[in-house]
């Protein structure tokens, strides 16, 4: 069975949930209100988003059918995932798979670092077994990007939505130019272009100050 296809507020909504099962247990599962917070939290967040409250319900809605969370009913509704149970996670893998969904593509060095208020990896040894965990499934949970021109380590990135670019053993290309963009450039380069001219002539004037002493 092939994992699900989520869009980017899914993501963003199951890696919260993990997130704070992990972290703030005690407020854990998540009221709706919490989860809107979660996902507009501007720490350990990439890209930082700005969700509205009438966005959530169909997010949510997608998310428990397709079997990755479920409603806690009560006085206050409340959310819970069932990423863990679905994949047979460990604390440590859970850790890693949210990492990736908060945060997009990282290198292992940058996942020990910022799983740590989820689970702090001892050591490096225990962070690539858990990786290679993820990478076993079947299908994988995560992928390892090709390594950049001038990196020291390849990153990893989750597969439960769009494929990164430069994943699926693509190589990386850069982002394809805009009308925006290519406006941005040749707004930069004018600038840059006088800039140099005005420096040329008050080099000329400084000479020719210097040139009556």
């Amino acid at each position: 069975m092939s994992h699900p296809i989520l869009s980017p507020l899914e993501v963003r909504i199951l890696g919260c949930l993990i997130e704070k099962q992990l972290s703030t247990p005690d407020v854990y599962p998540l009221s709706m209100n919490a989860l809107l917070n979660a996902c507009n939290q501007a720490s350990n967040r990439d890209p930082v988003m700005q969700v509205a409250e009438e966005d959530l319900p169909a997010a949510v809605d997608g998310l428990v059918e397709q079997g990755l969370a479920e409603r806690w009913p009560g006085r206050v509704m409340k959310l819970a995932h069932l990423a863990k149970p679905r994949w047979n996670l460990s604390v440590q893998e859970s850790a890693l798979l949210a990492e990736l969904l908060l945060r997009g593509p990282q290198t292992p060095g940058e996942l020990r670092t910022n799983t740590r208020r989820m689970y702090p990896f001892p050591d490096m040894a225990e962070l690539e077994a858990c990786l290679g965990a993820l990478l076993e499934t079947e299908p994988p949970l995560v992928l390892r990007l090709p390594r950049a021109p001038g990196s020291r380590e390849a990153r990893m990135a989750h597969l439960l939505g769009e494929v990164p670019v430069g994943g699926a053993g693509a190589a990386a290309t850069p982002a394809p130019a805009t009308p925006a963009r290519t406006g941005r450039v040749e707004a930069l380069e004018t600038e840059i272009a006088a800039l140099r001219t005005e420096l040329a002539e008050l080099r000329a004037a400084f000479e020719a100050f210097r040139a009556q002493f």
